[in-house]
C-alpha cells in the first residue's frame, strides 16, 4: 500500500469520529463540548496509529507477493550449468546428475540426465570430492587422472555446494572443470629449456675449468700445452657467448610477442647485406651463395634487425650444414593471395646441395636445443636456438616457415611475409 492510500485511510477515520460526535455537541453545553472535541481528537490520532501499521505491513506483503510472483524467472539448473564458460555438471545428493552444458558434453561422452556420476567417471579423487562438498559444505577440488575418455588432457575439478549451509545439507553440488594442459605443457617446455640451457652452458664450463686446473698444475710451464689449451678456451668462451646471445635474443622477442611490427623492409636490399656479412665465412668452406632477386621492390612489414637476424641465421644453418665446395642458391619474389581479398606474400626461399635432412627430424627443427647431429652441431659452433628464434620472429610478424629436405640431396627453407605495396 502506497503512503498516499495510508493517509487517506486516516483522513476517513478521523472524518468518520468526528461526524459521529458533532451532533451531541449541540445539546451540550460549553465545558462537556470542549470534552467531546477532545475526544473526537483522540479518536481521530488513535485510528491514524491503528492505520499505520497495518498499511505498511501491507506494503510489505505486497512486495513479498512480488518476489514469489517473480520466482517463476528464476534459474534453473540448466540456466545455471549454460552460464558456465568451462565444462560444468550440476549433481543431486545422491551424486546423480541433474545437469550439464555442452562443453561438459564433449568431454564425457557418456554424460546423461540421471545417471550417476560414477557411470560416467570413476576417478576416486573426484567422488570424494562430492562426497566432501556435501558433508562439510565447502569448495573441494580434484585432479582427472587422463584416460581414454580424456583424450589424455590434464583437468582440475572445483566441487561447490549449492543451497547449503553449516545446519543444511546442500540440496546439489556443481562441478566445474578446468583444463590444465597448456599450463603443464609450458611447465614442461620451461623445465626442459632450464636443463638444456645449463646443460650446454655446463660443458664448456667443464673444459675451461679443466684446462685451468692442467695449466696451473703438469702444464704450468709446458709453453706449447699452454698456448694449444689457451686456444681451445677461447674457443669454448666463444661458445658460451653465442649461447647467451642466443638465449637474450629469444627473450627479447618473447616479450615482443604480442606487439606486431609496423615498419616497412626491402627484402632485396636485405639479403644482399646478410649475404655480404656471410661472405668470408661461407669463403672458408669454398661455398657459393647466389641472389636471385625480385623483379623491383619487394616491400614486407617488419622489423629489420629482427629480419636480418631471421635471414642469417638460415643462411648461415645452409652454408654450416652444406657440403664443403657446394652451393646456396637464394631466390626472392612477390606471390599474389590465393583467394579473393587474401594479402599478398613476400617469398624467401633458401636452397643448399647439402647432405639433406631424414624426414623424422623436420616437425622438431624448430624446437629449443634440438640438433640433427649434436655432435656435428657443437663442432661447428652450433647453439640449437637459430630456428627457435626464426620461428618466434616470424610467428611475431604473422610469417610463416616451412622446410623441404631429401637425404643426399639438400634442404630448402622458405619464408612467406606479408607484403606491402
Amino acid at each position: 500500500m502506497t503512503r498516499e492510500s495510508v493517509q487517506f485511510r486516516f483522513a476517513a477515520l478521523a472524518a468518520g469520529a468526528i461526524l459521529a460526535l458533532v451532533p451531541a455537541c449541540v445539546w451540550v453545553g460549553e465545558p462537556l463540548r470542549t470534552l467531546v472535541f477532545f475526544v473526537c481528537g483522540l479518536i481521530a490520532g488513535v485510528s491514524a496509529l491503528l492505520a499505520w501499521p497495518r498499511a505498511v505491513g501491507d506494503q510489505k506483503t505486497n512486495e513479498t507477493a512480488g518476489l514469489i510472483a517473480s520466482s517463476d524467472k528464476i534459474l534453473t539448473w540448466t540456466d545455471i550449468a549454460a552460464a558456465m564458460p568451462d565444462p560444468a555438471i550440476i549433481l543431486d545428493q545422491a551424486s546423480v546428475i541433474l545437469n550439464y552444458n555442452e562443453a561438459a558434453l564433449s568431454l564425457f561422452d557418456r554424460l546423461r540426465q540421471g545417471v550417476p556420476l560414477e557411470h560416467v567417471n570413476r576417478d576416486p579423487e573426484l567422488i570424494a570430492a562430492v562426497r566432501g562438498a556435501f558433508e562439510d559444505v565447502g569448495k573441494h577440488t580434484a585432479s582427472l587422472v587422463p584416460r581414454g575418455g580424456l583424450g589424455g588432457k590434464r583437468l582440475s575439478a572445483t566441487v561447490t555446494p549449492l543451497g547449503g549451509d553449516k545446519q543444511h545439507q546442500p540440496i546439489a553440488v556443481l562441478i566445474t572443470i578446468h583444463d590444465e594442459s597448456e599450463q603443464h605443457r609450458l611447465l614442461e617446455m620451461r623445465a626442459d629449456f632450464i636443463a638444456n640451457a645449463s646443460h650446454e652452458l655446463r660443458t664448456p664450463l667443464a673444459s675451461v675449468r679443466g684446462f685451468i686446473e692442467t695449466l696451473q698444475g703438469p702444464a704450468k710451464n709446458d709453453e706449447a700445452a699452454r698456448e694449444r689449451f689457451l686456444a681451445i678456451m677461447a674457443d669454448q668462451a666463444e661458445r658460451m657467448t653465442r649461447l647467451i646471445d642466443d638465449l637474450l635474443l629469444l627473450s627479447r622477442v618473447e616479450e615482443k610477442a604480442n606487439l606486431k611490427p609496423t615498419g616497412s623492409v626491402e627484402l632485396n636490399a636485405l639479403i644482399a647485406d646478410v649475404v655480404r656479412s656471410l661472405a668470408p665465412f661461407a669463403a672458408e668452406r669454398s661455398i657459393s651463395i647466389s641472389v636471385e632477386p625480385a623483379s623491383g621492390e619487394l616491400l614486407a612489414t617488419g622489423d629489420r634487425d629482427e629480419l636480418f637476424q631471421v635471414f642469417h641465421n638460415l643462411i648461415e644453418n645452409a652454408v654450416k650444414y652444406g657440403r664443403d665446395g657446394g652451393h646456396v642458391q637464394i631466390t626472392l619474389k612477390k606471390q599474389a593471395g590465393v583467394r579473393d581479398g587474401a594479402r599478398a606474400r613476400a617469398i624467401v626461399k633458401i636452397a643448399d646441395d647439402g647432405p639433406g635432412i631424414a624426414p623424422e627430424h623436420l616437425p622438431r627443427l624448430t624446437e629449443r636445443f634440438y640438433r640433427v647431429s649434436a655432435e656435428h652441431s657443437r663442432r661447428i659452433g652450433g647453439t640449437g636456438l637459430g630456428l627457435a628464434i626464426v620461428k618466434h620472429v616470424l610467428s611475431r610478424h604473422e610469417g610463416e616457415l616451412s622446410v623441404e629436405s631429401v637425404v643426399g640431396k639438400g634442404t630448402t627453407f622458405d619464408v612467406a611475409l606479408p607484403a606491402r605495396q
